[in-house]
């Protein structure tokens, strides 16, 4: 094992805090209790860290320096950062990744990135990630050696402070938890520790029972790192989240801005290109002052508060996830709620889980339109049934399967059966897709290359090709030599003119009997395909 970080220990480095948060996401999700118990701090930092680790992957072609490697690992989080600990932990690694890129050794780096995260916090509070990273960072600027020594102290700083955030923030005391931000961070710096040394450390505490005997602190504020803004309201509606292309200029104005609209304000990032996480009533006014402040993009709107003046909740309701504005309205007049999914942006437990609240229903079908989703959903589901929502998750493999299952939902069937039935009619239904490939790759079929059609049978790839109609006709022929009766046809980004009729056609002259679907979905993948 490397004891002295370079782009090799970054790369495993990267790869095992993503295991290591993927197997812990569930425990932080639990003790997620502030600023609001929306249970997915756990899955905002894994898929903060799988944004980075895949940057850095996407840097391995060749020989990475170091600062290429930390440099990448950076800005991949700063793009995926996702709620208010991940937005943080990005900017710990924007910190970290400076230092060590101008040539600074890792306790150097480790000070760096606590302070300049602390500094994109609005309103700094102790007891929260922010005060496991500061302890983190002067535990290693006390010892000498390499930088596996240095790590070790960070290690056993951070978790030491971690112990104490319970008697510094009062929600954590009442709940009997520590702060699960910190514990992510934890979790983060002992994956270092493993990729600089092998060594695994000792099973960290996930509440006060296991959490060795500390010193504590006063009590401070009951606040996150972001504490309420004086005189607002205990919980905002709304989490506001987008990337920012401006000026550092237009950021320090937007700043105040935001900090007047609402709280759990932070803004990472530089060189202008900027993260934004706001809790907010008004999500229009924030969203609004991006623009006036550079360009928006990637926004993300969570509801975290119920709807004032709820009604009595319906009995049933189902909520389903699917790609494209397309099958989100299609799901939508079938009496379903939606959540669009985006290719590099799928939906974290607090999205999911606001729309199991906006469903507004004592029971809840949580119906994935694709793979993926299911820790994000687990963790969603959990925090629901905690609010005497009963849930059943239904996952499929493609959105013609979720469309399967929510054909055969009957509002007044018994809970149990209706999910037996839709989750039979979502596994009946087998499913196909034709898309183009982005680049040079090997496959079950042998090489492809960048443009061409790909046709893929139950996710295996069945064929390539150089024309999408001609390989939609082959794979629709494919399905239907196992028998069917109903051919139902998505249309995507990309089909082209006349699509739908050349195979509609061809279901009617080469198949007897079998009838075809046809929507209009507006996925990423020109063509989805599902045979019942």
């Amino acid at each position: 094992m490397p004891h002295t970080l370079d782009a090799t220990a970054v790369r495993a480095w990267c790869a095992g805090a993503l295991d290591a948060l993927g197997s812990a996401r569930e425990t932080i999700d639990a003790i997620n209790v502030y600023p609001v118990a929306d249970a997915d701090t756990g899955t905002n930092l894994y898929l903060t860290v799988e944004s980075a680790a895949q940057a850095v992957e996407a840097a391995g072609v060749g020989t990475p320096t170091l600062p290429e490697a930390v440099g990448a690992m950076a800005h991949g989080a700063l793009l995926g950062a996702r709620g208010n600990s991940g937005t943080i932990l990005a900017q710990l690694l924007r910190g970290l990744a400076a230092e060590l890129a101008a040539g600074g050794e890792l306790r150097g780096a480790l000070d760096s990135a606590a302070r300049l995260a602390r500094q994109a916090v609005a309103h700094p509070v102790e007891g929260t990630i922010l005060t496991v990273a500061a302890a983190a960072a002067d535990a290693a600027a006390r010892v000498e050696g390499d930088d596996a020594a240095v790590v070790r102290a960070a290690c056993a700083g951070a978790r030491a402070a971690l112990a104490r955030t319970p008697g510094q923030l009062p929600p954590l005391a009442q709940r009997g938890v520590v702060d699960a931000g910190g514990y992510g961070l934890v979790t983060v710096l002992d994956a270092l520790l493993v990729a600089l040394t092998g060594e695994h450390p000792h099973q960290r505490p996930a509440d006060r029972s296991e959490a060795p005997p500390q010193e504590q602190p006063h009590p401070g504020p009951a606040a996150d790192a972001c504490p309420p803004a004086a005189g607002g309201p205990a919980s905002p509606a709304f989490e506001v989240i987008y990337l920012l292309d401006a000026t550092e200029t237009a950021v320090a104005r937007l700043r105040d801005r935001l900090d007047a609209l609402g709280d759990s304000l932070v803004i990472v990032g530089g060189d202008e290109l900027w993260h934004v996480h706001v809790h907010a009533d008004d999500a229009g006014a924030a969203i609004e002052a991006g623009i006036e402040a550079g360009r928006p993009h990637r926004v993300r709107i969570t509801h975290l508060a119920p709807p004032p003046g709820a009604t009595e909740p319906a009995r049933r309701a189902v909520v389903a996830v699917v790609p494209g504005e397309g099958l989100a309205a299609l799901c939508a007049q079938a009496g379903a709620t939606t959540v669009t999914m985006h290719p590099e942006e799928p939906p974290g437990s607090g999205e999911l889980l606001a729309a199991v609240r906006r469903a507004h229903a004592r029971e809840v079908v949580l119906l994935l339109g694709g793979p993926g989703l299911r820790h994000p959903a687990a963790a969603a589901a959990e925090q629901a049934r905690a609010e005497e929502v009963r849930v059943a998750i239904i996952p499929t493999r493609s959105p013609v399967q979720a469309l399967a299952a929510l054909a055969v939902h009957e509002p007044e069937r018994r809970f149990d059966e209706t999910v037996v039935a839709m989750t039979s009619a979502a596994g009946a239904t087998r499913y196909a897709e034709v898309t183009v490939a982005e680049a040079r790759s090997w496959t079950t079929q042998g090489v492809c290359e960048a443009g061409d059609v790909l046709g893929l049978i139950d996710g295996d790839v069945a064929l390539i090709g150089t024309d999408l109609t001609a390989a939609a006709v082959a794979v629709i022929d494919r399905m239907l030599a196992a028998g069917g009766e109903l051919v139902t046809l998505v249309l995507g980004q990309g089909a082209p003119d006349g699509l739908a009729e050349r195979l509609q056609e061809r279901v009617r002259g080469a198949h007897l009997g079998v009838d075809t679907a046809v929507y209009t979905g507006r996925q990423p993948a020109p063509l989805l395909i599902g045979v019942e």
